[in-house]
């Protein structure tokens, strides 16, 4: 009769601890879904602002369509992704693209000297930067489920209850490689 209940006790341990390595995960995971709301936001904004800069540069830039055209359908892609996984790759597409825009501003000092353009750009600077604080934290949340998701025992049970490593939000390789590039100082 010990031996039951030995096995009882030890059963409904094993069971505990299951549920609680469970509901450890599910909460890193919510807390992730949270930190990418906080982004959602800002691409929100973001994804508002970029038509008013388009318009701001397209009569100085009539000759530079192809540019203009690649913001607005990497715009497009970011607005119409559905899934976190597919919002991260469409905002590394759209980063790249409106880094290819400021690119070309460079070479029209009147459309760099317009108040309207200006003021565009300053919004988006300033929506950029809170969008770096987001992903920090995002990417913080994301690493914490991802360890989790690894360490033994959790990885033993996982699997099983369908958690995954997740990916980083993080520049993509287009924007590392212009990071790579020393800035050209002119005076």
């Amino acid at each position: 009769m010990s031996g039951f209940w030995i096995a009882i006790i030890v059963g409904v341990v094993l069971v505990i601890w299951v549920v609680a390595i469970y509901n450890a995960l599910v909460r890193l995971r919510e807390n992730r879904e949270n930190a990418f709301a906080d982004i959602d936001v800002q691409l929100k904004q973001r994804h508002d602002l970029v038509p008013q800069l388009v318009a701001a540069v397209k009569g100085y830039m009539d000759h530079e369509s192809g540019v203009l055209k690649a913001v607005t359908a990497a715009r497009q892609s970011a607005v119409n992704a559905s899934s976190v996984n597919e919002k991260i790759a469409a905002e590394k597409q759209l980063n790249s693209a409106l880094s290819g825009l400021s690119l070309q501003v460079e070479a029209y000092p009147d459309l760099k000297a317009s108040s309207n353009f200006m003021q565009l750009q300053n919004e988006l600077s300033d929506i950029e930067n809170k969008l770096a604080a987001v992903r920090r934290f995002f990417n913080s949340t994301t690493k914490e489920l991802n360890v989790s998701v690894q360490k033994f025992p959790n990885v033993v049970f996982a699997g099983m209850f369908g958690f995954k490593q997740e990916p980083m939000f993080d520049l993509g390789e287009a924007q590392r490689v212009t990071l790579e590039v020393a800035p050209e100082i002119k005076f």
